[in-house]
């Protein structure tokens, strides 16, 4: 993967759309931190605004600051001191408080909570950023949406990709264990979110390029390739997991949003988040959740591809408002009025649009079969590798519980106006059986 083919060139494409992506600088390379000022320079900054944690400070922060000073630039900087950040509105407050508007430039040292977070608030200051990835954990570095907590609710922002995105790789190889199993789980999660994105465009018409879920492909097979040498933390493996999630960032942006990067796997994610938040858990690294969910969507998908479905029972299924209000008020809780409010939007429920899938499926279901067969690997391989290096494989080693699960399976689908496997299950009346299916598996596995 050479990452610079992509950077401030456009790239016509037979999907209809010349892509572009706008980013300056990606650096993901040994000794990338000593980098830094003369990537600075190149693009014209002065005086960056440092944002980091207490342990991203001592992963990369103060050696940051060290290059810096000796490079000549003031450094501004602020130390989040938080066991467990929440991106809410208290966290965005804190850090718009403490910008110097001398500033021309913020650097996110860190990776998911940070990145979004500095990217909102460059958004909002109307302030470059850019990201000095200290672990390899999660797709978002240089995708546009910035996902933040408002009012105990998940929201994702559309903001700006980063000018830059840098990367150590001896400090994203001595990130803790669990956070590149996230980013590993992160980047096998697009198995299931191509797959779905190719299903969509076979059965509602949805907008396609083979270029692009080509790109995220290629980034699946080099880092499949060196799977072997993660658990030893092999710097050259680490800096294709990383470069790995920095492509599937920039897929998103060359199609405009996060369809190369998220599917059913997502969507159980963010429910399952969302309800940990209104419950007062402790939050679960991204990639960690996404995991499971891949898991459990291969599972299901392999069951899918074996199923004799009754088309003639799907096409008798109705919509009703009253009940799915109702449900997303017990299943959503305080997130089910945005829920709701986007279904009487896009209508992906109704009648005429469910029947309408249903038909093509029925016309082109061994089609169907043959994507499920030919684009996914087994759930079981995932599960060995994810594994053996000490990742998450159940539902329960996080604390989903057996309800929680089920609801996924049968509601997350409301998430997103996105159609996914769980769109399929929904629209063929599958969810709640499939949901059993996934429960029973889990408690004898």
């Amino acid at each position: 993967m050479d990452l610079n083919n992509y950077i401030n060139k456009e790239l016509p494409c037979d999907c209809g759309k010349n892509h572009f992506f706008s980013i300056k600088v990606i650096d993901i390379n040994p000794d990338a931190t000593k980098r830094l000022p003369e990537h600075l320079k190149e693009m014209g900054y002065e005086r960056p605004f440092l944002v980091e944690d207490k342990n991203t400070y001592e992963a990369a922060g103060k050696a940051l600051e060290e290059v810096l000073v000796d490079a000549g630039f003031p450094v501004e900087k602020h130390i989040l001191d938080y066991d467990e950040m929440v991106p809410d509105e208290a966290v965005i407050g804190e850090v718009v408080c403490a910008f110097n508007k001398k500033c021309d430039i913020i650097v996110a040292v860190g990776s998911g909570t940070i990145n979004d977070l500095c990217k909102f608030v460059s958004y909002q200051m109307s302030c470059d950023y850019m990201i000095f990835a200290t672990a390899p954990s999660m797709d978002g570095f240089v995708s546009n949406g910035a996902a933040m907590i408002v009012n105990h609710v998940k929201v994702s922002f559309d903001c700006r990709v980063p000018v830059a995105v840098v990367g150590d790789t001896e400090v994203l190889r001595n990130a803790p264990m669990n956070m590149i199993n996230a980013g590993l789980a992160d980047t096998l999660g697009k198995y299931t979110c191509l797959l779905d994105w190719k299903l969509s465009a076979l059965i509602n018409d949805e907008y396609y390029c083979d270029q692009v879920t080509g790109m995220v492909e290629e980034a699946l097979r080099t880092v499949m390739s060196q799977k072997d040498l993660i658990a030893k933390r092999d710097a050259n493996t680490i800096k294709s997991v990383t470069e790995a999630l920095v492509l599937t960032g920039i897929a998103m942006a060359l199609v405009g949003y996060s369809r190369p990067a998220s599917g059913c796997e997502h969507h159980l994610s963010h429910l399952w988040e969302m309800r940990f938040l209104m419950e007062g858990k402790k939050a679960i690294l991204h990639g960690t959740k996404v995991g499971v969910g891949m898991i459990t969507a291969l599972h299901m998908y392999q069951d899918l591809a074996k199923e004799e479905v009754d088309f003639e029972t799907a096409k008798q299924i109705h919509f009703d408002q009253e009940a799915y209000e109702a449900k997303m008020k017990e299943v959503y809780k305080d997130a089910a009025p945005g829920v709701i409010a986007l279904e009487k939007k896009c209508g992906k429920n109704a009648d005429e649009a469910r029947f309408k899938r249903v038909a093509v499926m029925e016309e082109k279901w061994d089609e169907i079969k043959k994507l499920i067969n030919e684009n996914l690997p087994a759930a079981e391989e995932m599960e060995e590798l994810l594994g053996s290096l000490g990742g998450t494989i159940r539902p329960a080693q996080i604390d989903i519980s057996e309800g929680l699960l089920y609801e996924g399976i049968c509601y997350a689908k409301e998430v997103r106006d996105r159609y996914t496997l769980l769109g399929i299950l929904g629209d063929l009346g599958l969810s709640e059986k499939y949901a059993r299916k996934m429960v029973e598996y889990y408690k004898n596995n």
